[in-house]
């Protein structure tokens, strides 16, 4: 292999790449006059998962909350107080979204030009902020207005996460750390269940419950932001809970994935580069195909009230739908950590899951009872597949224009499925949504003919670079931090 030098370091293959499957192994790599031990990278990959995982864990718990909570709001008076009529609950579901997608393409450029801790962390006060606001309107045009401002606030958070967590961890780390953050969104629901339940059950309170949720919430997520801001490192470089050494140590496990941390700089080649990369489409793609079934997750409360349970039972049983999440993301990390480079066909299997529980909540009887309720859990199980995707998008990109310039035309695609798919659940078609879940039928089939195109793509340039490898055609040298993308090196390999 062609020596390539990282961040003033000569690295040849005393590398274990993913290529040679040798990653994991014990190591005792020598760079230059700076060796680190096996020892010594584990102590660095803890400290950083007691530090950043749970920072990144938090706010995505306080982010899928303040999401849900629209669900379980609605079941306790929401729709009653605000005079809610025709299609205004799903305009509520989908002006967040659409806040959020307008928010994209500042974002894409401050988060390219910022520090990017330090500007998320902003950003959390702000959402937590808006978030208590939602228990101020009494009409349905007050109540939308700041749902879209929740959306605008909210919207560097989840691409923000994808580009820490690939400065942070190397690419087969991706899987389970994202998993990890990922899980909160079924903690979430079933902590907003509870909370839902114990809020409502207490009638001392002078605000409606719904009221009380939203202040709760938005209290919780400013205090997380304050807590992020002048906690979260903008890199191991300048990680204070790393001594020099362990700098050290981090900056070369990470060049071995040729990782060259965050930067404050715009390429507009690197811009150019993300928009004509066929993987960065295919990308955007799963944004969509994940998301259109996710309203799944905030209509299955409402799915559970209307075939005859009261709001008390229907929050009880919407909570075990949270536990189902959580175990479907670990199967699908289970499976990222057995399998490494077979990804796509992981996502393929997973897809079964919210397949079985669309076509069951679409022919089975409305007095099935605990068959519907089963079924609403196993059609939300979506979050396991929304995490494999994100980890793709995580580990396939390099360059930190095109990095954030992908990762946000994920949530691009993300917000697009979340504006359209409540157009599709009309309170004129309840109890059993029908028009709904066809739309995911669709959704989930169409995943599966991309995933396949997807894998085909990656496992044919990594066989192309292999090919010019042993040829003698790789031969680049990159100066020290050098901003490349995955397309400048050829040395990168992706994930399949």
């Amino acid at each position: 292999m062609p020596e390539i030098e990282i961040k003033g370091i000569a690295a040849s293959n005393q590398f274990p790449t993913e290529k040679d499957g040798s990653l994991g192994e014990v190591l005792d790599v020598e760079v230059g006059a700076l060796p680190f031990t096996a020892e010594e990278e584990r102590r660095v990959k803890l400290k950083t998962d007691l530090v950043i995982l749970p920072l990144l864990c938090c706010v995505f718990f306080l982010q899928y909350l303040d999401k849900q909570s629209l669900s379980y709001a609605s079941v306790f008076g929401l729709i009653t107080d605000l005079k809610l009529k025709g299609t205004e609950y799903s305009w509520c579901s989908s002006i967040f979204y659409i806040g959020q997608l307008v928010s994209e393409y500042p974002f894409i450029y401050l988060m390219s030009r910022l520090p990017l801790a330090k500007f998320v962390g902003f950003t959390i006060v702000i959402w937590g902020i808006v978030c208590m606001c939602l228990a101020a309107p009494s009409n349905y045009a007050g109540f939308a207005t700041v749902r879209f401002l929740l959306g605008f606030c909210e919207g560097a958070v989840s691409p923000a996460f994808v580009t820490i967590s690939s400065i942070w961890y190397r690419k087969s780390e991706h899987p389970m750390r994202i998993g990890a953050w990922i899980t909160m969104n079924g903690l979430a629901q079933i902590v907003g269940a509870l909370l839902m339940y114990g809020i409502g059950k207490n009638s001392s309170f002078p605000l409606a419950p719904w009221r009380i949720l939203f202040l709760i919430c938005g209290a919780l997520t400013s205090a997380m932001g304050v807590v992020f801001f002048f906690v979260m490192p903008s890199g191991p470089d300048t990680a204070w809970f790393f001594t020099a050494r362990e700098r050290e140590v981090a900056a070369m496990r990470l060049a071995r994935d040729h990782e060259g941390g965050d930067k404050t700089n715009f390429s507009m080649p690197q811009l150019l580069e993300a928009l004509t990369d066929i993987k960065s489409w295919i990308t955007f793609g799963f944004g969509v195909l994940v998301t259109m079934p996710s309203l799944v997750l905030t209509f299955a409360s409402l799915v559970i009230s209307n075939i005859g349970y009261d709001k008390f039972h229907t929050m009880l049983y919407t909570a075990p739908s949270g536990a189902v999440q959580i175990f479907f993301i670990w199967i699908g990390v289970l499976g990222c950590h057995l399998f490494p480079r077979n990804r796509s066909l992981i996502v393929m299997i997973l897809v079964i899951v919210p397949l079985i529980g669309n076509i069951l909540l679409l022919k089975l009887s409305l007095s099935s009872g605990w068959g519907m309720i089963v079924a609403s859990w196993l059609a939300s199980v979506i979050s396991d597949i929304f995490s494999i995707t994100l980890s793709l998008s995580a580990s396939n990109v390099k360059g930190n224009t095109k990095r954030a310039v992908v990762n946000t035309m994920y949530f691009i695609g993300y917000c697009a499925g979340c504006i359209g798919a409540p157009q599709l659940w009309l309170s004129n078609q309840k109890p059993r949504y029908k028009q709904g879940l066809i739309t995911d039928l669709v959704a989930w089939g169409i995943l599966l003919m991309v995933m396949p195109y997807y894998w085909y793509i990656c496992h044919s340039e990594n066989k192309r670079r292999d090919k010019l490898e042993a040829e003698g055609g790789n031969t680049a040298i990159f100066e020290k931090g050098a901003d490349v993308t995955d397309g400048e090196d050829l040395s990168f390999r992706y994930n399949c």
